[in-house]
C-alpha cells in the first residue's frame, strides 16, 4: 500500500484516526491486464488508487480511440461526472499492465467525507491537484506541438514511455505512429 499511501498523504495531512478510516473502506483488487475498470456511458460506483501498474482513459471515436490519460503508481481512477453528478462517465478505463489496485465504493467514501472535516479536506485537496492537472494538460494541447508534450513526457513519466505501447501514446499526443516514430528518431 506504499504507492497508495504516498499519494494520500502528499495531498492534505491527516491524523491516523481519519488515515485509517480512509485505508478502512478500501478492498485490494489483483487485477489482469486489459481488464476494463470504468465503462463510458456507465454509473461507476467506485474509485481506484493504482498501488502498482499503469491504467488509460479512452473515448471510443467512430473510427478509433482517444486516449487523454495514463495513470501510474500511486494516481487514482474516478469518473467524475459518475461521482459527482451520478450520470454516467464518458471515459472507458483499461488496465495496461497486471495491477494492484485499491477499491473505494463511491457512496461509503462520500458518507466518510460527509462525517470527517480532514477526509472532506483531503478530498478538495484532491479535487483542487486534479483540476490544476486537467488545466495544464488543456493548456498544453492549445499551445505546445506534439513533441513538445512528447519530450515532457520523457522528462516526466519516463517509464510510461518503456511500459505503454506507442499506438496508445501516439494517440494520446493526437498523431499517427509514423509522426511519433519521426519525432523519436529526432531525440535520438
Amino acid at each position: 500500500m506504499e504507492n497508495t499511501l504516498r499519494k494520500i498523504k502528499s495531498l492534505y495531512p491527516l491524523s491516523d484516526v481519519s488515515l485509517k478510516a480512509l485505508i478502512g473502506i478500501m478492498q485490494q483488487r489483483n487485477l489482469p491486464k486489459g481488464e476494463i475498470i470504468l465503462k463510458a456511458n456507465k454509473v461507476e460506483e467506485s474509485v481506484f488508487f493504482i498501488e502498482k501498474g499503469i491504467a488509460r482513459a479512452y473515448c471510443d471515436l467512430p473510427d478509433n480511440e482517444l486516449t487523454f490519460w495514463f495513470g501510474e503508481e500511486g494516481d487514482y481512477i474516478i469518473s467524475a461526472r459518475s461521482l459527482i453528478n451520478r450520470l454516467p462517465g464518458y471515459e472507458t478505463i483499461e488496465l495496461m499492465e497486471d495491477c494492484i489496485l485499491y477499491e473505494i465504493n463511491a457512496d461509503e467514501m462520500i458518507a466518510l467525507f460527509e462525517s470527517n472535516i480532514e477526509l472532506a479536506n483531503w478530498s478538495r485537496k484532491l479535487a483542487e491537484y486534479e483540476l490544476l492537472k486537467l488545466e495544464e494538460r488543456f493548456i498544453y494541447r492549445q499551445f505546445k506541438t506534439a513533441k513538445e508534450i512528447y519530450m515532457e513526457l520523457l522528462t516526466n513519466s519516463p517509464s510510461l514511455l518503456q511500459r505503454v505501447q506507442l499506438r496508445y501514446i501516439a494517440s494520446y499526443l493526437g498523431i499517427s505512429q509514423v509522426t511519433l516514430s519521426r519525432i523519436r528518431a529526432e531525440i535520438k
